[in-house]
């Protein structure tokens, strides 16, 4: 958190070099580390040329990983691809909307948080052709309409079949609302 009130010149020059350290931030969390109005960072990113979230994080999985996925077009993968590193780790973030939820009590459909974390699953092997063998899954807590779900997949390596398993946590803030175990079949086995 700054201490100090910046002018605007020095303050868009912050913001330029945050959003560029930590370009996943927002507005919200910008707004806090300022100290300033929501509207005043919104403002600001216009005047800078700084894209709202969503673009900025469908930008970057775009340009690094288009060519990267082998499993599955990044289209199909559901949440947006933050981080990437094959046969290692991946990330993606879902923002859990109205259609995600049902309508009854706004709470979100199970198989919406299973197929962010099975598509990352998919998308993290570094093969043309992998599929999800077996998964066990466990639903920790419930994730409302507004939610933005981190999920984490993690290879842990090989079961007892030759499969790749791959452990995927799923996140609101910081609590932990999915594990899923995931074994895949690929064509290099």
């Amino acid at each position: 958190m700054l201490n100090l009130k910046l002018n605007k010149v020095e303050r868009q020059k912050a913001i330029q070099k945050a959003f560029a350290e930590t370009p996943f931030a927002t507005d919200e969390q910008m707004a806090q580390k300022f100290k300033v109005s929501i509207q005043t960072i919104r403002l600001d990113r216009l005047e800078l040329n700084i894209p709202e979230l969503r673009a900025r994080i469908k930008s970057v999985a775009q340009s690094e990983w288009t060519n990267t996925v082998k499993a599955l077009p990044i289209e199909d993968i559901i949440g947006e691809v933050i981080d990437l590193e094959l046969n290692k780790k991946a990330i993606s973030i879902l923002e859990i909307e109205t259609k995600h939820v049902f309508s009854r009590n706004k709470i979100a459909r199970g198989h919406h948080l299973f197929a962010q974390a099975n598509s990352l699953a998919v998308a993290v092997i570094d093969d043309a052709f992998a599929v999800t063998a077996s998964s066990e899954v466990k639903f920790i807590h419930q994730v409302t309409v507004g939610d933005r779900v981190i999920a984490k997949a993690q290879v842990q390596g090989e079961d007892e079949k030759g499969y790749t398993v791959i452990k995927v946590h799923s996140y609101v803030e910081q609590e932990l609302v999915f594990i899923g175990d995931f074994h895949m079949y690929h064509s290099s086995k």
